[in-house]
C-alpha cells in the first residue's frame, strides 16, 4: 500500500517549533487550500507536521501567508477517518492532519509579510 498526499497552499499563521524530548526539532503549522466554484470558494485546513533539519528550516524561513508545497501523508485517527471535534458553537469540524515529507516554499525571497525590499542606489545603476 501507498499514500501521498500533495497540497498547496497558504500558511495561516506562524509556524510553532518544538523539540522532543531527544532533542529532536518538530515544527508544526496549519496550511489552507482554496476551490473555487461558481458561486462560492471553500476552503480546506489542514495540520502539517513537519520533523528534523526541514522542521528548522520552515520555522526560520516560513510565515503566515507564506505559500507552500506540501508532500505527505494523512494521519487518520484509530477508525481511518479525520479527527472530528465539536466546535464551541456546536457545529462539528473535521481535522486533517499531515505528516509532511517534503515542504516546498513558494514564496519568492523577499515577497510577504514583515519583508522589506531593498532598492538600488541611483548611482548603483550599471548602464
Amino acid at each position: 500500500m501507498y499514500q501521498k498526499l500533495i497540497l498547496i497552499g497558504n500558511l495561516g499563521g506562524d509556524p510553532e517549533m518544538r523539540y522532543m524530548p531527544d532533542g529532536k526539532p518538530v515544527t508544526s503549522f496549519r496550511v489552507a487550500t482554496n476551490r473555487r466554484f461558481k458561486d462560492k470558494d471553500e476552503t480546506t485546513w489542514f495540520k502539517i507536521t513537519v520533523w528534523g533539519a526541514q522542521a528548522e528550516s520552515c520555522n526560520q524561513y516560513l510565515h503566515k501567508g507564506s505559500k507552500v508545497l506540501v508532500e505527505g501523508r494523512l494521519n487518520p485517527d484509530t477508525n481511518g477517518s479525520p479527527k472530528v471535534y465539536q466546535r464551541r458553537d456546536g457545529t462539528w469540524g473535521a481535522n486533517y492532519e499531515v505528516s509532511a515529507q517534503v515542504v516546498r516554499f513558494l514564496t519568492p525571497r523577499g515577497e510577504g509579510v514583515g519583508v522589506e525590499e531593498e532598492e538600488a542606489p541611483e548611482d548603483d545603476i550599471p548602464f
